[in-house]
């Protein structure tokens, strides 16, 4: 089953300049026509053209593509790649009734959707990351708050009464569990993972909105907690305070390359991605530097295969342009191998990936019907339209199987006693 739109939405250009403007490159556009005709002919869904014909090898049961305005959605395609295929999702190009469906279809044959002689050319083509959205110091705090700094607002309307913005764990059967519950699982046992008890001196590299933290402390920890977004801070500090824990917890705006001292324990839940593949031995040895000889950390990633790893780095991706600057994924292999180099022995730990594709799927129900509350809080339909895609996008990698969100349990070698 597909849809179509009768309008396309209206497009500001000041804050969409790239979404506006509709790129035209004749040469382009008649190549990525024959490329994706080629790429998705032999795929389990339905390309649908306004004409009412049809390509691809799916039946009436498989996911549907429309494309609304074809030559625009080539020609934006041809211009910049999947930058573009998500640009023309943003404009109204293309739409499609099983979102996170149609995506699975394309995550799980990411790797042959290109014919090999053109992933070849892939760093020649397409572009690198602007060297503004390096995390430096500077870098990183602008970076997380293009994200997390949008609106606590905007987040509230989605995410569970934990706020919690990372996987949950469900038990045998999500369909029966409240997010809640299931969220609350994921940080226990991770805070179990690096031995948080009574007495235990924790950091936490990873504010979020301080739910992990208030479960540490409800445990009778003492907790040093560190963002650098803004808003997290405001809002994290109220919620502990609201909780009775502001003796326990102590909220930083602070870099993690910043934080000195020692601490029994560490935990990082999904920070690791906003760190950079260059900025991986920063991160990993400042673990090692902090925590005490026998010391356990908890680190929470999403990962990646190693191959499409190296392949990816240092691209310019829609969700790196759009959803995470300067955002950039590990594989198992990368995570262990840069805890090793510093002095850490790695556990790889418990594979989560079905369950963020659950937490994603019920994320993209929510914030989809608050739709009007979206508008109101002054995010307009093309940005709706965004992060319905990343969101869509994001369930679809973990449904598909080619992301993975995996917990690691870190020790630094040493008396434990």
């Amino acid at each position: 089953m597909t849809t179509t739109r009768t309008a396309p939405p209206a497009i500001d250009a000041r804050r969409w300049p790239d979404v506006a403007q509709v790129p035209h490159h004749p040469a382009r556009a008649r190549f990525a026509r024959l490329l994706t005709r080629h790429a998705l002919g032999g795929l389990p869904l339905r390309v649908t053209l306004p004409d009412g014909t049809w390509f691809g090898a799916g039946t009436g049961d498989d996911p549907g593509l429309t494309l609304v305005r074809p030559d625009d959605f080539y020609h934006r395609l041809g211009a910049g790649g999947l930058i573009g295929f998500g640009e023309s999702y943003m404009a109204g190009d293309w739409e499609s009734a099983e979102l996170a469906g149609l995506l699975t279809v394309l995550a799980g044959r990411v790797s042959s959707l290109v014919p090999p002689a053109l992933q070849r050319l892939r760093r020649v083509v397409l572009r690198a990351r602007p060297a503004e959205q390096d995390n430096t110091l500077t870098g990183a705090r602008a970076n997380i708050g293009r994200h997390y700094d949008l609106s606590n607002e905007l987040f509230a309307l989605f995410l569970d009464p934990s706020l919690s913005y990372s996987s949950a764990l469900f038990a045998a059967g999500p369909a029966a569990e409240s997010l809640l519950t299931a969220q609350h699982r994921k940080i226990d046992r991770i805070l179990d993972l690096a031995g948080v008890t009574a007495g235990t001196r924790l950091l936490e590299i990873g504010t979020g909105w301080g739910e992990l933290a208030i479960r540490a402390a409800s445990r009778g920890a003492q907790v040093t907690t560190v963002t650098i977004s803004t808003e997290q801070a405001t809002l994290a500090r109220q919620r502990i305070a609201a909780a009775g824990w502001a003796g326990r917890v102590s909220v930083r705006l602070q870099d993690y390359r910043e934080i000195e001292g020692e601490f029994d324990a560490v935990v990082s839940v999904e920070m690791i991605e906003a760190v950079g593949a260059e900025h991986w031995p920063d991160y990993f040895g400042r673990i090692a530097r902090l925590l005490r000889p026998g010391g356990r950390a908890g680190v929470q990633a999403i990962t990646m295969p190693h191959d499409r790893m190296l392949a990816s780095r240092n691209t310019y991706t829609w969700i790196v342009k759009y959803i995470f600057p300067g955002g950039e994924l590990p594989s198992v292999r990368a995570v262990r191998e840069q805890a090793t180099a510093a002095g850490l022995r790695a556990d790889d730990g418990l594979g989560m990936g079905r369950h963020y594709a659950e937490t994603l799927r019920r994320w993209r129900a929510r914030f989809e019907a608050a739709a009007a509350e979206v508008d109101a809080l002054g995010f307009d339909e093309v940005f709706r339209r965004m992060w319905s895609l990343y969101l869509a996008y994001s369930e679809a990698g973990f449904a598909s199987g080619y992301l993975d969100v995996r917990q690691f349990c870190l020790t630094r070698p040493g008396d434990s006693g």
